[in-house]
């Protein structure tokens, strides 16, 4: 059985996305994936979007195989709540497996389940999970981190490519493509696709910001300074900056970092230019100012994910 913990504000595609591909994947295989809803609140739970749900006693689940602990809005909250904590502890130590979906990787992290491991989470809450202080060994750029039996992803719809990972476990993974395939998606999508430049992207696509940001793709060669930037729409430096976070969740100049590194990355990936060449190509002074901006937003040099790609 598959447990999907849901708390006051939780995140509504964090739970019903990897329900959706264990009922998806069950009708493929033949096989049943029994899944449910849990809580230790009062039910309904009232999720982030207003939405209520029932949900299942969790202290009286039994034969749990899975334990998928979903994100919420209300962080402090879930920190705060020593029962939550110790539940998720106990259930650890008895079960094949726990995931931390987003926020939900907080949890893991206060129960102690990241010490020494690796793991994830929305990329706008990779400084708060460090600032636990729980020996966790981020990897912020991924979508999905598996370190033995713990299990953590970015969020969202990341939730979806965590359940269809684990269904690939489970049940192989054609199976798993099938069931991408019935929800329209491409799967498996890169796990170390950067978090940051995906979520702009998505989050700017339907924006007056999604043409200014493709105009940065194709300038990243060139000095993008805030005065020039904001001159694209005739605004102050100020009101630009003010504008595009509001619309987009960052700062421009975080914007530009994204996309260069996150360029620059699949380049490494994808090309055979020397390292100074991909520098100069997204607008990195030269390649030690590359490598400095690789070790602090991904922990490990270009020359890892060259060394990674070509071995794959």
């Amino acid at each position: 059985m598959i447990g999907v913990l849901i708390f006051p504000n939780f995140q509504l595609l964090d739970a019903a996305g990897p329900i959706s591909v264990f009922e998806a994947a069950g009708e493929l295989s033949g096989r049943r994936i029994d899944t449910k809803l849990i809580a230790l609140g009062n039910t309904p739970i009232r999720s982030s979007s207003g939405v209520k749900f029932y949900a299942a006693d969790a202290r009286r689940v039994r034969s749990l195989d899975t334990l998928i602990v979903a994100g919420s809005e209300d962080i402090a909250g879930l920190m705060g709540s020593e029962r939550t904590i110790a539940f998720v502890r106990s259930m650890a130590a008895k079960i094949r497996r726990i995931a931390g979906i987003g926020s939900g990787a907080h949890v893991l992290g206060r129960a102690g389940l990241l010490n020494g491991r690796r793991a994830t989470t929305h990329w706008s809450l990779c400084k708060d999970l460090r600032a636990l202080g729980s020996g966790v060994r981020l990897q912020p750029s991924q979508l999905i981190v598996k370190d033995g039996k713990v299990w953590s992803c970015a969020g969202n719809s990341a939730g979806v490519d965590l359940a269809l990972a684990m269904v690939a476990e489970d049940y192989g993974s054609e199976i798993a493509k099938e069931v991408a395939r019935d929800f329209v998606l491409c799967w498996p999508r890169s796990g170390g696709q950067s978090q940051f430049s995906a979520g702009l992207q998505l989050k700017s696509s339907q924006n007056r910001f999604g043409a200014f940001l493709k105009w940065v793709h194709d300038h990243l060669d060139e000095p993008l300074t805030l005065d020039r930037m904001s001159a694209q729409f005739h605004l102050s430096p100020r009101q630009f900056t003010r504008t595009f976070a509001a619309a987009t969740g960052i700062s421009p100049s975080k914007a530009v970092e994204s996309l260069r590194i996150s360029t620059a990355r699949a380049k490494i990936e994808t090309m055979t230019d020397s390292m100074e060449a991909i520098a100069h190509q997204t607008g990195f002074r030269d390649a030690a100012h590359m490598r400095r901006a690789f070790i602090r937003i991904f922990g490990q040099p270009p020359q890892s994910f060259r060394r990674t790609a070509r071995r794959s």
